[in-house]
């Protein structure tokens, strides 16, 4: 995302290169239906890419940060990644087995999750699936900073973020083939000290 720009390098550290726990759940759960291609909007600098790559799916990313993918690519990644927001999807007509983007929907404001979530299911085939991953107004951060709108709060300068509940999954996801959602904690991997976060994992399925 365009806040973390300028410094990214440095919090690249401080997230690690090991993929999340959702993307490890998300694999799983892709393998098992047989998932051949899938699309990662906000791939980041690829540590969730490569637990898909390493399981034989092949993956195309969407990216905002130049830096971002610049450091993906020195890390090995060579996947296609277009570069731009997911705020101007879509980017190909192609159509995906399945979708996969953690913890980037919760920066966007009212309209662009809505917008992101109608682009992603365009891009489905018949049957595919999406995985979203969100923070859930569990987390520490909820009611922090300014609030802008309901849920929805600028924590720090720049960063805005939404939190999800049952009653916002269900009116946001519910057109879309929503299937379940299930609270994750995330470990700070490359942090030890730190608490998990509390996330949410949301399935959707294209009739």
């Amino acid at each position: 995302m365009e806040f973390w720009e300028s410094s990214f390098i440095e919090k690249q550290t401080m997230w690690g290169f090991e993929p999340t726990e959702s993307a490890i759940l998300a694999k799983d759960f892709f393998l098992e239906r047989n998932v051949k291609d899938i699309l990662v909007p906000g791939i980041g600098y690829g540590r969730n890419a490569k637990v898909f790559i390493e399981n034989g799916i092949n993956v195309t990313g969407i990216e905002i940060s130049q830096t971002a993918i610049d450091l993906a690519r020195k890390n090995g990644l060579d996947s296609s990644i277009f570069h731009g927001s997911v705020t101007d999807m879509p980017f190909d007509n192609n159509l995906y087995d399945s979708i996969f983007s953690h913890a980037l929907i919760h920066l966007l404001n009212k309209n662009e999750r809505e917008k992101f979530i109608k682009d992603c299911y365009n891009q489905l085939k018949p049957n595919g699936y999406m995985i979203f991953t969100t923070v859930s107004k569990k987390a520490p951060m909820f009611g922090q900073g300014k609030q802008l709108n309901k849920d929805y709060f600028e924590i720090m300068d720049g960063v805005k973020m939404f939190f999800y509940d049952t009653d916002s999954i269900k009116q946001d996801f519910g057109k879309y083939g929503l299937v379940e959602y299930s609270e994750i904690d995330e470990p700070s991997k490359n942090m030890k000290n730190k608490p998990p976060i509390k996330f949410i994992m949301i399935k959707c399925k294209k009739g």
